[in-house]
């Protein structure tokens, strides 16, 4: 692998932001790139009454701008429970620790993304992607099965088994005011032999991403996604032949000409304006 494919890519991926992000009463970005570091995938917070849970925890390298960022949305008396880390990949899980060690939180994440965490794998995770070494901790709620309904203050959140970028990828769902929100960390990929993709099960997952109609889209690096007919466009346009394409390259280098020339020809991209 060239290594700095990756960089490049997740380069390419990012969304630019100044200050905190306000996308709902009780719901905020507060980690990403332009927020705390540049390695961070975006870091999401929803608050519950007197609880909170922090969606991802980027790669830790941004943790002191982080601190502040949550201090800003959130009251003195308002706890910080859960932590719901959505795969393994150091972008969103590397500050993961540090900010249990803050708070006191319990980090929560499937059963099958939290062995390469335990185990401190940096391939797997992805930390050599980065130039860094994952840390191994341990996650206090593993996740099992399909759905588990988390009850966090005076709300909740469902935790759904979405595998094929990870192993273990999860989604995050939850209504605030009257709205579905999807926390859909990396719904673009990348599908990837070394973090042990795959590609099937991502497509699947898409499909059943796409039948949750959500009305705003919070992703990991291309921020927030709304209205529910943009939701719409941008997975369907990531399970499309084209979308497929602009991830073959990293998934199977030798199948990557055929494909985008397959794509071109037979299905136009979503036009996300109209």
């Amino acid at each position: 692998m060239n290594n700095t494919e990756p960089e490049h890519i997740f380069a390419l991926n990012i969304q630019v932001a100044e200050v905190n992000i306000k996308i709902r009463n009780n719901l905020w970005q507060v980690g990403g790139n332009g927020l705390t570091d540049p390695s961070d995938a975006a870091v999401y917070i929803v608050r519950f009454g007197d609880s909170a849970a922090l969606i991802d925890a980027g790669s830790g390298r941004g943790q002191e701008q982080l601190i502040k960022n949550i201090a800003e949305c959130l009251e003195p008396h308002v706890k910080l429970e859960y932590l719901l880390l959505t795969h393994c990949h150091f972008d969103h899980t590397g500050g993961a620790n540090a900010v249990r060690d803050e708070y006191g939180c319990r980090i929560v994440m499937h059963e099958l993304d939290a062995v390469y965490i335990e185990s401190g794998d940096n391939r797997v995770t992805g930390a050599s992607w980065y130039g860094a070494r994952i840390k191994p901790f341990t996650i206090d709620i593993k996740l099992q099965g399909r759905e588990t309904i988390l009850d966090i203050g005076s709300g909740n959140v469902k935790a759904i088994f979405s595998p094929g970028h990870s192993p273990g990828s999860v989604v995050y769902t939850t209504e605030v005011d009257g709205e579905l929100i999807i926390f859909g960390q990396d719904v673009h990929g990348p599908i990837h032999s070394e973090l042990l993709s795959d590609e099937k099960q991502y497509l699947d997952s898409l499909t059943e991403l796409l039948n949750l109609d959500g009305d705003v889209l919070l992703e990991g690096h291309f921020g927030v996604i709304e209205p529910k007919k943009e939701v719409r466009g941008f997975i369907e346009y990531w399970r499309s032949p084209i979308g497929v394409s602009h991830y073959a390259i990293l998934y199977a280098p030798d199948d990557w000409d055929p494909r985008r020339g397959k794509a071109a020809t037979s299905v136009q991209p979503t036009d996300m304006n109209d």
